[in-house]
């Protein structure tokens, strides 16, 4: 017997890439509750702006590599010459303020640990500890940003964070399980109830 395909959302189940679908699947909308996740998720959607997010899941290995497994510690030492370093670098997105942003993040990602205890007590005030589960049933209904993702990104801005607009907050919403935005035909958006 022959069995019936998953049903995904609509942005997945068209692409045949198996490191996107996979992501979509097991990764997409799981709620972080690390501080390294975190910091590894704001790394990763501020490289992806003005890119596809495919682009970015093909080069994860190599920003995990590049950026120090994501040890927002180690990076906020990162020095001039470790960005130079990074320009240089093939297996990520070797742009200038990006790159900058990410060691600048991470030091403010510490001054939010040492105000809250953690990254994570920090984040999850925004949603009041659980995860916004939406019911949408057509990629239509999904926006670019929300009033929360504007606060978010007015609060991350004021704390000295780059690379953290209203678009860019709500796709690390939406990845990192703050908001849950798989259509409601997809078979995750069960799960993830």
């Amino acid at each position: 017997m022959k069995r019936k395909p998953l049903k995904r959302c609509t942005w997945a189940a068209l692409d045949s890439d198996p490191v996107y679908r996979d992501y979509h699947d097991r990764e997409w909308g799981v709620p972080v509750r690390t501080d390294r996740r975190w910091y590894e998720f704001l790394i990763l959607e501020g490289a992806q702006a003005g890119l596809s997010w495919s682009t970015i899941l093909h080069k994860r290995a190599n920003y995990r590599r590049a950026f120090a497994g994501f040890d927002a510690r180690k990076v906020a030492r990162f020095t001039s010459r470790d960005r130079r370093r990074l320009l240089q670098d093939a297996g990520i997105v070797r742009n200038r303020l990006k790159i900058e942003a990410a060691v600048i993040n991470a030091r403010a990602f510490l001054r939010v640990q040492a105000e809250f205890g953690s990254f994570n007590a920090y984040i999850w005030e925004f949603v009041g500890g659980r995860p916004i589960h939406k019911r949408r049933s057509s990629l239509r209904q999904i926006p670019a940003r929300t009033k929360l993702s504007d606060a978010l990104s007015k609060d991350l801005k004021n704390r000295g964070f780059k690379f953290v607009g209203s678009t860019i907050c709500y796709a690390f919403m939406q990845a990192t399980g703050l908001v849950n935005d798989h259509l409601e035909s997809c078979f995750v958006h069960r799960v993830r109830r």
